[in-house]
């Protein structure tokens, strides 16, 4: 409410009374003039407007209105902005849980898939040696059933290196020829009577001694086929094979 408002609410309720007084005066014997009640009551309500009590009480109730509301909003807007921490926070959380759970699962699946590849790669490399396994002992056995006595060569004074290594080639089975003869070949270019001369190994194969060969043929010293099967059965049963034996004497330069 304006300052004029009060006022002439003033004035209005002060030409009431006024009103009343005359009425009330002329019937107790006291007859006033109306105009000069109305005119000491008018400038009385004037002073009376210029103090605006309601408008301060308004006033206020107005501005600790507003402070109320805006702090209730400040208040709101603290507790959203809390909220949406706390979510953006969990759903940091979430993912970073996730995200571990999905490397630790291709963890396992790569240790899985690498044991799988251990093991297939084991099985086949066992699979490799028994058949590789097979293949010598069948060959082993081959050369046993058609290794050639001491009685099938025609027995002669002297024997060529070409004559040595073609009765060789009859022996031992063609897989393995050729370890053999490169353990011969460093061992006595191909000579039946080569004899060293500090340790007397002799013959193709150089057994030490001599002698041992005599459990194939009494006549180890001059049959090269006696020396042959004596060397074969020995790379057999030592090193698997003659290329077994090779491989062995590469390494160490003996056998």
């Amino acid at each position: 409410m304006s300052r004029i408002s009060v006022r002439g609410f003033a004035v209005a309720s002060a030409t009431a009374v006024t009103t009343v007084g005359a009425v009330v005066g002329v019937a107790s014997g006291n007859p006033q003039s109306p105009n000069d009640n109305l005119e000491t009551t008018a400038a009385d309500a004037t002073l009376i407007a210029d103090i605006p009590m309601g408008q301060q009480a308004q006033v206020q109730v107005a501005s600790l209105t507003e402070q109320a509301d805006a702090q209730a909003a400040v208040a709101d807007a603290s507790a959203k902005k809390a909220a949406e921490e706390d979510a953006r926070v969990q759903a940091a959380k979430t993912a970073k849980a996730k995200k571990a759970a999905a490397d630790a699962k291709a963890e396992q699946e790569r240790e899985a898939k690498e044991k799988a590849e251990k093991e297939k790669a084991e099985k086949e490399r066992e699979a490799k040696e028994k058949a590789e396994r097979a293949s010598r002992d069948a060959e082993r056995d081959t050369a046993s059933d058609s290794s050639v006595g001491t009685a099938s060569f025609t027995a002669k004074g002297s024997y060529t290196v070409a004559e040595v290594k073609a009765i060789a080639r009859q022996i031992v089975p063609a897989g393995q020829f050729q370890c053999f003869s490169n353990i011969v070949q460093h061992e006595s270019t191909w000579n039946y009577q080569a004899q060293n001369p500090s340790s007397g190994a002799y013959g193709l194969v150089q057994a030490y001694p001599g002698s041992k060969m005599s459990s194939v043929g009494a006549d180890w010293r001059t049959n090269p086929a006696t020396q042959i099967k004596w060397g074969l059965n020995y790379m057999n049963e030592r090193y698997d094979s003659p290329c077994g034996a090779w491989s062995f004497w590469q390494a160490n330069r003996w056998y």
